[in-house]
């Protein structure tokens, strides 16, 4: 059975030294992958990725994930180039179509339908495709093609991400009640999204990895308490309905293992990301399944 890849998202802002000895830690600790997101009031995800870099040698580095809304593909494809040279190659993009219409506004960007932001998503991942791959494009990449991961969890998202993205990410979560709102979604509907992808996948030589986002990671204590804490989240299921929610972990590390394992198994999901408060607690987890 192939090996797992484990990435870390990191979210706090945080001074050069702070921020530099987080990523070496991430490093120590065995992650694969060091994930910026691309939120306002967040870190500023490629200077992020550049000073990471600086003093890490093994992870990849990832923006994960990228609100293309903010970008023009031209400038977008800019940014990537520079970023992938200046981490000696070691950048992943992870590109999705924005949910947070609280953010469009601060930014002063309009809010488009969903329909219209799945448009821009599409028009923005095959552009940066076609001039990252151009010889011609200055600067160039260090890297002959920077892998491309798009997320979502939507029909069309997830249709286009199967036949176009090198790692499908799989949200883990649907819209909820209100935009910029998100609802956990259990087991047998991610093993829906799963489907989904794999459907539209067929006929691809090497067919895409798929990526799960972990939302809680808790040694102990209750999901309903570990839920509560995810503030984007619409969390009004019963502690049984959470039990059933695959993104949210809890339990001692065995047990983590073991639901990765079954993820793995059942899934086909072979690549985790976990969120920045889960960093140290689910290094055991990652350390019993190396």
């Amino acid at each position: 059975m192939s090996r797992l890849r484990f990435g870390i998202n990191l979210l706090s802002p945080s001074d050069r030294v702070t921020w530099q000895e987080r990523c070496r830690r991430a490093e120590d600790l065995g992650y694969d992958v060091i994930s910026v997101a691309d939120h306002l009031g967040m870190p500023a995800p490629f200077p992020a990725l550049v000073a990471a870099a600086a003093v890490t040698t093994r992870p990849r580095l990832s923006v994960f994930v990228l609100n293309t809304a903010f970008y023009g593909p031209a400038l977008l494809a800019r940014d990537l180039a520079t970023t992938d040279q200046l981490t000696d190659g070691r950048l992943d993009a992870a590109l999705g179509a924005g949910y947070v219409k609280d953010e469009f506004d601060a930014a002063d960007l309009r809010w488009g339908t969903a329909r219209e932001r799945v448009d821009h998503l599409e028009r923005t991942t095959l552009e940066v495709r076609r001039l990252l791959a151009d010889p011609e494009h200055l600067p160039r990449p260090r890297q002959a093609c920077v892998p491309l991961t798009i997320a979502g969890n939507g029909d069309r998202v997830l249709r286009f991400a199967a036949r176009q993205a090198d790692t499908v990410a799989l949200s883990g979560a649907a819209e909820g009640s209100r935009p910029g709102r998100l609802r956990l979604l259990p087991y047998g509907e991610l093993t829906h999204r799963v489907r989904h992808v794999q459907r539209h996948a067929e006929g691809r030589r090497t067919p895409p990895e798929l990526n799960l986002l972990i939302h809680a990671v808790a040694l102990s204590g209750s999901r309903r308490e570990a839920a509560a804490a995810l503030r984007r989240f619409d969390v009004t299921s019963s502690e049984e309905e959470l039990a059933d929610v695959p993104t949210v972990l809890v339990g001692p590390p065995g047990q983590l293992v073991e639901d990765l394992e079954r993820i793995r198994a059942e899934l086909g999901i072979r690549y985790i990301t976990v969120p920045e408060p889960a960093m140290e607690d689910f290094a055991e987890a990652i350390s019993r399944l190396r």
